[in-house]
């Protein structure tokens, strides 16, 4: 599902919100968990998951094209931990909405 098919479904699910006010309401919501994370926060939402940031440490990796080795900085990742009402949804074990 991309950002625009979701922002349609909200927007089609709450006939009383406009679909401007819906698209602002999603993006709302996913800068501030991209500037939480940008601060090194941890964003819990509850029966969801949770997202945070991981650091890889800097390696020496492989160009595959040419077999050359090459040096790969350390690094942040972003990182998602499934909730566990999602993860039992998923495997059905509740019914989905």
């Amino acid at each position: 599902m991309t950002k625009s098919e979701l922002i349609a479904r909200l927007a089609e699910k709450n006939p009383h919100l406009y679909q401007r006010d819906v698209e602002k309401i999603v993006s709302t919501i996913f800068e501030e968990i991209t500037s939480a994370l940008g601060q090194g926060n941890r964003v819990e939402l509850r029966g969801f998951g949770a997202f945070s940031i991981k650091k890889r440490d800097a390696r020496n990796g492989r160009n595959p094209r040419t077999g050359e080795t090459v040096h790969v900085e350390e690094k942040s990742v972003p990182f998602f931990k499934v909730g566990k009402e999602l993860r039992l949804r998923l495997n059905r074990q509740r019914p989905l909405d």
